[in-house]
């Protein structure tokens, strides 16, 4: 199979002019008519000179996005600086500022090489779709009073302040302009063959040329001259102020540019941010933005999901709307400026509430992470994204220390359930519960847990001792690890494993069903006595499967009930009891069709056995299989009765092996170097593998699926005491390393 080459480390999205001119051109023209006026307000804001703005938007856009670890990130004027960079202008004017970007930018190419961005990823999902809404409402709150003819503020309190005169003295100019651009950018979508042309782009479009139609009275784009240049010059200051504004502006940048890459990857289904990388197009951006005068530079949730909503796929948006930016401002002005502030403000409105989903919150909602959500967003609304985050984290952290000292504990008769992890927190309520049991019983203090400190083992471990002492008999069952065990041997775990050799819900009953498992509780004692089955292995494993495995899946298996089966494999193999298909191919309930039969035969069509033709049919016609597996295996017993002769003439296990004599022809056949070392009777099971496999062919319905292309056929050999598996090649008789995935 050919695949597409990547373009680079960082876009493995297929490039090409088609690609480019359908997607990321028409993305860039709809960024570039949103990113002159957000780099314009964010600088007439802070009181930097309006030139800077555009500096750090051309910047952004060609020198970052060429460069970004996170491709469909739009860089320019960072949002979440402006309380920052008001400040600095006021302490050290601009060209000092200029200069703290600069070395803003040094200190990130540092923090990206040691790969410090990784930190990002540990985020809670509900943390960043917070941030999400948070900078959503914070948009549309300030977008809305443009809308209303009114000049934005630089938080959502202030700007809810401006609504109520606003609404009082509307002007009529912004209004129109606002709203057909909201009404436009809401209804094209529905229009046949609309996404040809972006929403947001016919939106400003069409509320420029009713404006310049009806001549509206509404504010315009206002570009400021190309030769407004400030550069950089060394702060005058103490030594420590200046490093505390270059550490507070590279942080800043850092992670309001880490967090925004984040949430834009949980935007779209492109590539994923390599956050290093990017923290490394950042600071370069901040150098080049700080030696040419420029604001200091940052990935922007804005611009980005606007990007991604206009349906850019690739880098080649960012760049290109750099460059529109520099080439409007040096050539085209005069048109740019016909555009109402009021028509962008109402294409940023919703984008705004496009980001406060309600599916989203819904889904939080029922994983109970809705309060690290609302949290996250109402500190980015009321203080800002920083704040905000850190305050969707504190509620995060408590929360989960919570979940760690809160364990759920069942009492059934004289058997104690335990989920969850024991720390010395939540030992408390344990040891409530393992107090009130009656006296000199038979406990079973079953141990669902994930961790258990020294605290919660000297508690568990007096009580225990405190009972036996009173006439009491304990087993302490830990089914999915060994902590208890561990401690009481002086070896306490420090991070999970699994419990001995196998885990306790694979291995033999032999190896789990004890004394502990044989505990009848007191209210079946009566039945149990009279019932012999009650130390049946078997049913006791069916009593464990009620107990514990059915709640974990019985909602898969009922999703299969309603679906019905629809398997991908046939799967025949040995009757073997050592042999455990869903074990050796990780499979589960619905996966494999199965044929279990002595020696993993299959006879040819015309004999007369007619259950596994039966089964290949099923499978082949009605289930639509798409691979028949047949499987063999080491010290099988049918193949050392074929070897040793030793099955009684005239029983059914010597008629049933007569289907497997053409095994033994091939058996005598030239044998791969691999096969020559194994015993005669495993020797004989690989080719009866590869003989059974011709015998497949014999099917009229396997041979027309296999010509047909929608049919293959495989071998495989278990070696049981290597715990290995090995596909079969059946022109060599020999076996093969199971492949690594492409």
């Amino acid at each position: 199979m050919n695949h597409p080459q990547k373009s680079d480390a960082g876009d493995h999205t297929p490039h090409g002019p088609p690609l480019i001119l359908k997607h990321d051109l028409p993305a860039s023209f709809v960024l570039f008519l949103i990113s002159i006026p957000l780099s314009l307000g964010i600088a007439h804001a802070t009181g930097a000179p309006l030139m800077a703005g555009i500096i750090s938007a051309v910047v952004g856009g060609v020198v970052v996005g060429a460069i970004s670890g996170a491709p469909l990130q739009i860089s320019g004027p960072g949002t979440g600086l402006v309380v920052i960079v008001a400040g600095l202008v006021a302490q050290f004017g601009w060209a000092a500022t200029a200069a703290i970007t600069l070395a803003a930018g040094v200190l990130q190419l540092a923090l990206g090489l040691t790969g410090i961005s990784r930190v990002v990823m540990s985020l809670s999902p509900a943390v960043v779709h917070g941030m999400l809404a948070g900078i959503g409402i914070s948009i549309a709150a300030g977008q809305l009073v443009v809308v209303l003819g009114g000049t934005a503020a630089s938080s959502v309190p202030a700007n809810l302040a401006l609504l109520p005169g606003q609404l009082a003295g509307v002007a009529l100019g912004p209004v129109v302009a606002g709203v057909v651009a909201i009404a436009v950018l809401l209804l094209w979508p529905r229009v046949p063959r609309a996404s040809l042309v972006p929403a947001p782009l016919v939106a400003v479009a069409a509320a420029t040329a009713l404006a310049f139609a009806l001549r509206l009275d509404v504010a315009k784009v206002d570009l400021p001259d190309s030769h407004a240049l400030v550069f950089p010059e060394i702060p005058q200051g103490s030594i420590g102020a200046v490093a505390a504004a270059v550490v507070t502006v590279a942080l800043v940048a850092s992670m309001e540019s880490l967090l925004s890459a984040v949430a834009t990857d949980r935007l779209h289904d492109g590539p994923r941010a390599r956050l290093d990388k990017e923290l490394i197009a950042q600071g370069t951006g901040n150098v080049v933005a700080g030696a040419l005068g420029g604001f200091p530079i940052s990935g922007g949730l804005a611009r980005s999901s606007t990007n991604v909503a206009a349906g850019a796929k690739t880098r080649y948006a960012a760049i290109f709307q750099g460059v529109w930016i520099a080439v409007a401002v040096l050539a085209f002005a005069p048109a740019l400026e016909l555009i109402p502030l009021a028509a962008l403000a109402g294409v940023l409105f919703v984008v705004g509430l496009k980001l406060v989903s309600i599916s989203r919150m819904r889904n939080l909602m029922r994983h109970r992470e809705f309060l690290v959500y609302a949290a996250t967003a109402l500190g980015v609304v009321l203080f800002g994204l920083l704040e905000g985050v850190v305050a969707g984290l504190a509620i995060a952290l408590l929360r989960a220390l919570y979940r760690l000292t809160h364990c759920s504990v069942r009492v059934e008769g004289n058997r104690v359930c335990v989920r969850g992890s024991l720390v010395f927190l939540g030992i408390g309520r344990l040891v409530r519960e393992l107090r009130r049991l009656p006296p000199a019983q038979t406990v079973v203090l079953e141990l669902h847990i994930d961790y258990l400190d020294h605290a919660s083992y000297e508690a568990i471990n007096d009580w225990r001792e405190n009972y036996e002492r009173l006439g009491g008999r304990v087993h302490v069952d830990e089914v999915h690890d060994t902590w208890y065990d561990r401690a009481n041997q002086g070896k306490p775990g420090q991070r999970k494993t699994l419990p001995g050799p196998l885990p306790r819900w694979f291995a033999p009953w032999s190896h789990w069903q004890g004394p502990a498992d044989a505990v009848t509780l007191p209210a079946q004692r009566s039945s149990a006595e009279q019932s012999p089955s009650a130390s049946d292995p078997m049913i006791l494993g069916m009593h464990e499967f009620e107990r514990r495995s059915a709640p974990l899946v019985r909602p898969f298996l009922h999703e299969l009930a309603v679906r019905g089966q629809s398997p991908q494999q046939l799967f025949i193999t040995c009757a073997d009891s050592r042999v455990v298909p869903n074990l050796i191919t990780t499979s589960g309930p619905g996966d494999l069709f199965c044929v279990r039969n002595i020696g993993n035969l299959v006879p040819m069509a015309s004999a007369d056995d007619r259950s596994v033709g039966a089964a290949i049919e099923f499978a082949v016609e009605i289930l639509n299989v798409s691979t028949i597996v047949v499987c063999g295996h080491s010290d099988c017993g049918a193949m050392k009765a074929l070897v040793n002769g030793s099955a009684s003439r005239g029983s059914h296990l010597h008629s049933w092996l007569r289907n497997a004599e053409p095994s033994l022809i091939r058996f005598h056949a030239p044998t791969s170097p691999g096969c020559a070392e194994l015993p005669v009777a495993d020797r004989l099971a690989v080719a009866n593998v590869a003989q059974q496999l011709d015998n497949l062919l014999g099917y009229p319905s396997v041979r027309e699926a296999i010509n047909a292309g929608t049919l293959t056929l495989k071998g495989m050999y278990f070696d049981i005491s290597n715990a290995r598996v090995y596909l079969v090649d059946p022109d060599r008789n020999g076996l093969e390393p199971v492949p690594a995935p492409a």
